[in-house]
């Protein structure tokens, strides 16, 4: 029946129609002589009147033009509304005028019938086409759940669930105690404290957050509420996502560990945002990372006059240059194909586009290929900015910004220590007193960045575990894209020429903690010396060459607050600028003969804090290794074999 053209439905429908209006004139004709009756004669009048009065007023209020299988209170009402108006010129016909052999009775009566059947006909087609009789037959099979919410975006989650035979819905949570002991949507409406008691005993396997507005800070409290439940823990979008008042089974989302760490962002400052960007030609290197593809999608919302894009992966590129089309259509944005490691490629972007400002993303931030790929990653890292920025003051650009880390604070990896010579490059340009404004602005850890922990914690315990970790101990500041994005331009706008600004990241999360609380939400439970029969098994690695425990954001502590809530500055120390110089020619040197031990020498020299790792794990140059000792050794054997033969000969 599902699969009939649209116009066979609606002529099945309008057949249906019809046939319940001669069952209720029938049906009138009974209740009215108190028997059953045969129609005969004039009696047929009232059955064409109905049909010739009801089927057109059926068409004009749009009765065949609702699908059935999702008829609601909506439909209903057409119905009513319709029945309403037939009711009224049928009772005119029949009781007021008359119709000689036809009783009074029969106007007001008809009518009523004919509302309740045509009703009936079409929540019993909702029950039947929508397959509302599987969910009821396979209550048990399916995953049994509760609603935590019994706002309206909870009333919508429970009417998708509903239409969506994938989950059973037992019970409404809310905190507010006036709803407590009422009913929903058919469904009875709890507190937290009757979940702990019952959860286990009606088999409730998950918990839907349909919370879309609370704060971060009360969805972390009622997460921690949860956790010891071990219930599959899922959130309904933000309220801007449920704004067409739909809401489908996968638009739930795993919880986020933003919402973990409980930390609401702070609203940003609309002219810190506009200073540098609106009416302006910005910059972006990196443009199709992480961070860097976050920084377009909140610059071209702040009307900048171009945009450019410059990036070395192709297609990378592509997607964000796409992205933004569609994001901002109004917004001219240039895709350009560059290495900020080649300066005449960036001599002839910034001639011909005169940019503005100029953000600099583009890095190498993996820290263990960065480890074991030394010379690429200070030559794109440290050198590349420099390229970039010394071209930036030839071209006269007014602002640079560097986007740092806070592996830059005391590195004890290579890729660390290239972000704090990218930092020291541009402090010794700001000593030139040239017309570029250069800063850097230094974070953490952001969510959901390549290589980010969070997507691999959940794909491992999507996988079954077990769940990898470097160090029990470990720590790290966490902070989501988008606001890390609109604190860097803040941020720049209070530049003043060398500055180093540090967002305020929060507390630092041990990642255990993290791995465990994300185990726990999932439904399941860690397996450790406490819980042997649990379902995830965090793994200890050790840590990888470079890795620190803890990272910093500051190397000293002369951290200044500006006049953002969320933004510290702070002047780091800084050699001077021509011993600053002396010291990258030799640093050239050693990258120009892809020299990793005179590398890591020459960072130790640059960077007094750099703790660099014991052994060289840079893979050429252990292949290098490997093959002169290969040949060693054969040269050895050969040695050996010659000498042996006058022996041999006078045996």
């Amino acid at each position: 029946m599902l699969a009939l053209p649209r116009p066979a439905k609606r002529l099945l429908a309008l057949a249906v129609d019809a046939m319940l209006c001669i069952l209720c004139v029938w049906v009138a004709f009974s209740l009215r002589y108190e028997q059953w009756v045969t129609l005969r004669g004039v009696q047929w009048t009232a059955v064409g009147v109905a049909i010739i009065g009801a089927l057109p007023l059926f068409i004009v209020f749009g009765l065949y033009r609702a699908i059935f299988r999702y008829a609601g209170p909506a439909a209903l009402m057409a119905v009513l509304r319709a029945c309403t108006f037939f009711g009224i010129g049928y009772g005119l016909v029949f009781s007021v005028i008359g119709v000689s052999g036809v009783p009074r009775t029969v106007g007001f009566l008809m009518p009523m019938l004919l509302f309740l059947t045509v009703a009936s006909s079409r929540m019993l087609a909702r029950y039947w086409l929508g397959g509302m009789y599987m969910s009821a037959l396979d209550r048990k099979a399916l995953p049994q759940v509760v609603i935590y919410g019994a706002g309206g975006a909870g009333v919508q989650l429970a009417a998708a669930l509903t239409q969506s035979r994938e989950m059973s819905v037992r019970a409404f949570i809310d905190d507010a105690r006036h709803l407590q002991g009422n009913t929903l949507h058919g469904l009875p409406i709890h507190s937290p404290d009757w979940l702990k008691d019952n959860a286990a005993r009606l088999g409730v396997t998950d918990v839907l957050l349909a919370m879309p507005s609370a704060s971060r800070a009360r969805r972390a409290e009622i997460l921690n509420q949860l956790l010891p439940l071990y219930l599959h823990v899922r959130m309904l979008p933000a309220l801007a996502d449920l704004a067409n008042g739909r809401v489908q089974v996968h638009d739930l989302l795993e919880v986020d560990i933003e919402d973990l760490l409980g930390r609401d962002p702070v609203a940003p400052r609309g002219d810190l945002l506009h200073k540098n960007i609106r009416h302006q030609v910005v910059l972006v290197t990196g443009a199709g990372g992480s961070i860097g593809s976050e920084l377009c999608r909140q610059i071209v919302q702040l009307s900048p006059k171009t945009l450019l894009l410059v990036e070395m992966n192709e297609f990378a590129l592509y997607a964000i240059h796409q992205e933004l089309e569609a994001l901002a259509p109004q917004i001219h944005v240039v895709p350009l194909l560059a290495s900020v490691c080649d300066a005449a490629r960036l001599r002839d972007v910034m001639r011909a586009w005169h940019p503005d400002t100029v953000y600099h993303a583009a890095a190498y931030k993996h820290v263990p290929l960065v480890e074991h790929n030394p010379i690429e990653g200070v030559r794109n890292n440290a050198l590349g900015t420099l390229t970039a920025a010394q071209i930036a003051m030839e071209c006269k650009v007014r602002r640079f910004v560097l986007i740092s880390t806070d592996k830059a604070v005391r590195p004890t990896n290579v890729m660390g220590a290239s972000k704090r010579l990218a930092e020291m490059t541009l402090q010794g340009l700001a000593q030139q007193k040239s017309g570029t404004c250069f800063s850097m602005v230094r974070f953490g850890n952001v969510l959901g960045s390549s290589g980010s922990v969070v997507p691999l914690f959940r794909r491992q315990i999507e996988a079954g575990g077990p769940i990898t970790l470097t160090h029990a101990d470990i720590t790290r500041y966490f902070m989501t894209i988008p606001e890390a994005a609109q604190l860097v331009i803040q941020a720049s706008a209070m530049a003043e020429g060398g500055d180093v600004f540090v967002l305020d990241m929060g507390e630092p999360v041990r990642i255990i903690d993290l791995a465990r609380r994300l185990v726990e939400l999932s439904g399941r439970t860690v397996r450790d010396e406490n819980s042997p029969d649990g379902d995830i098994e965090l793994q200890i690695t050790g840590l990888r060459p470079g890795e620190k425990l803890y990272e910093e954001l500051l190397i000293g502590d002369n951290a200044l607050q500006t006049s953002h809530p969320r933004v510290m500055k702070a002047h780091e120390p800084c050699l001077p600028e021509e011993e600053l110089w002396r010291q990258f020619d030799v640093l050239t040197a050693a990258l120009r003969n892809s020299d990793v031990p005179a590398l890591k020498r020459t960072l130790q020299q640059m960077l007094p804090g750099y703790r660099a790792h014991a052994e060289v794990v840079d893979w050429v140059h252990m292949e290098r290794e490997r093959n002169r000792l290969a040949v060693t050794v054969v040269g050895r054997d050969e040695e050996s074999a010659n000498s042996d033969m006058p022996i041999a000969v006078a045996l």
